[in-house]
């Protein structure tokens, strides 16, 4: 039972090789299997599983014929199982030539970094493998020169470069809220008159924008008269003239009076600050209350991009980043920045995070609400050990490189990375800089590699089964 077992596994696995190559649009390679000659055929023990004749991956576990008639070829459990060249595939030494030399440690059968003293199982039962004194068995993988060429494997040394990449990320042109005045009355009055302004028109500090009454403000202003009547000096005079300023009365209009000693009906009410009139609420003959907003400017000389981030890349980002805006309505023209504020909170609903870049925009081209394309500049200046991305083989769960160590031999290496861009990731610790990287069929030397290392398994199991047991072994105590 236990051979079908192996066998069947053996199988699989090479099977899935197959499948695994041609899912990538890589044609399948046919692994080679070499039979022992029948004249030993008693001596490598009785079949484990049939194979086809012409070598194509399906097997049987029973006696087979094929479409045209032909028989399966069996293998036994001490047939030479490999991956290499038909004259480079006898790398198993007998089993009485390892039974003379000591054992170091033993390895996993499936490759993986993790050795141990003693015998042992992995976690599909599978056997680990000795690894004798005198033999470099570290679970690389040796090809040889034809077999190199026909699989185009590329190296290129570990060096320090640097690592950048541009997030590309949707935004939003806003104004500056510290640009942004309203003009609202402190008292109730009523607007005399309005000036000849609209909605979008650019105005500019100190511009009449309308004329304003209130009782309230005349009183003030006859207060403040009398008392410079009155030849008052001091804190009477600075007083009463500190009510026409509580009032948020204009300076120009305080001085009007102090020069003409004459009481308006109305007063001149005059824009706080240069911009465009964005809200005009004010009507010729309105009654207007303490608070009520009658303009709205925004200064857009300097406006804000808000831009949402993934949630994923906020790490990449800090204030200082360098960014290039483009607007999509203004054909090609770019703007440059730098991150001014990362906003604390994040949005619930899309996982993104808001960033603010602050542009200068003397022409005016940038408009509110406008739709812009941000690309910001992620990583640092200083150099890092990176490899290409296409050297990496990720699984998910860990990352591995091939390294070249010379004369068709390969050794695999749990890394651990770190930024990726420009097509380069950083590998953060495993390598050493100077060492060679596989960077192209690398997913076949790896596939090449797991498939020899658990064959070997199991060809060490069947022949394991195929033992006699010790003397005592079933006896009962």
């Amino acid at each position: 039972m236990s051979r079908l077992v192996l066998a069947g596994a053996a199988a699989a696995i090479a099977a899935a090789a197959g499948v695994a190559l041609i899912g990538r649009g890589l044609p399948p390679r046919p692994m080679a299997v070499a039979v022992a000659p029948a004249a030993h055929a008693a001596e490598a023990g009785p079949p484990i599983y049939y194979r086809d004749p012409d070598g194509k991956p399906f097997y049987s576990l029973k006696p087979k014929t094929t479409s045209d008639g032909r028989d399966y070829l069996p293998v036994p459990a001490g047939a030479d199982v490999s991956f290499e060249d038909p004259e480079q595939s006898a790398d198993m030494a007998p089993a009485d030539a390892k039974a003379e030399r000591k054992v170091k440690y033993y390895r996993n059968p499936m490759g993986l970094p993790d050795t141990s003293p003693v015998p042992k199982k992995d976690s599909m039962g599978m056997d680990y493998i000795p690894v004798y004194e005198g033999k470099d068995d570290d679970g690389s993988v040796k090809l040889s020169p034809g077999k190199m060429q026909r699989t185009g494997a590329k190296s290129e040394p570990v060096v320090r470069r640097p690592i950048s990449s541009i997030i590309r990320a949707p935004g939003t042109v806003q104004e500056d809220e510290r640009r942004v005045s309203v003009v609202a009355l402190r008292f109730e009055g009523f607007v005399e008159s309005v000036a000849n302004v609209t909605t979008g028109d650019h105005v500019h500090k100190g511009q009449v924008l309308m004329n304003v009454y209130s009782p309230a403000l005349s009183s003030a202003a006859a207060e403040y008269l009398s008392a410079i009547n009155a030849g008052a000096t001091g804190k009477e005079l600075k007083g009463a003239r500190r009510r026409l300023e509580n009032l948020d009365t204009p300076e120009p209009a305080i001085k009007e009076l102090e020069r003409t000693r004459d009481i308006s009906l109305s007063i001149p009410w005059l824009a706080p600050r240069d911009g465009e009139i964005v809200a005009r609420n004010a009507v010729n003959g309105m009654r207007a209350g303490p608070g009520d907003v009658l303009f709205r400017i925004a200064d857009h000389r300097l406006v804000w991009i808000v831009i949402d981030v993934a949630e994923r890349d906020l790490s990449q980002v800090s204030v200082g980043t360098k960014v290039t805006i483009r607007p999509r309505g203004l054909g090609g023209k770019t703007f440059a920045g730098t991150v001014a504020l990362i906003y604390p909170h994040l949005n619930a609903q899309t996982r993104t995070a808001r960033l603010r870049v602050e542009l200068p925009n003397p022409d005016e081209l940038l408009r509110p609400e406008m739709y812009v394309d941000a690309e910001i500049e992620s990583g640092s200046p200083d150099p890092v050990l990176a490899v290409p991305e296409s050297a990496v083989l990720d699984d998910g769960t860990r990352q591995q490189i091939l390294i070249d160590k010379g004369d068709g031999r390969f050794e695999p290496r749990e890394v651990k990375l770190g930024r990726r861009g420009g097509g380069y990731v950083e590998i953060a610790e495993g390598v050493s800089e100077g060492e060679r990287a596989v960077t192209s069929a690398n997913f076949l030397i790896d596939a090449e590699s797991n498939l020899k290392a658990a064959l070997k398994g199991f060809a060490e199991a069947g022949q394991k089964s195929t033992e006699p047991p010790a003397p005592g072994a079933g006896a009962r105590p």
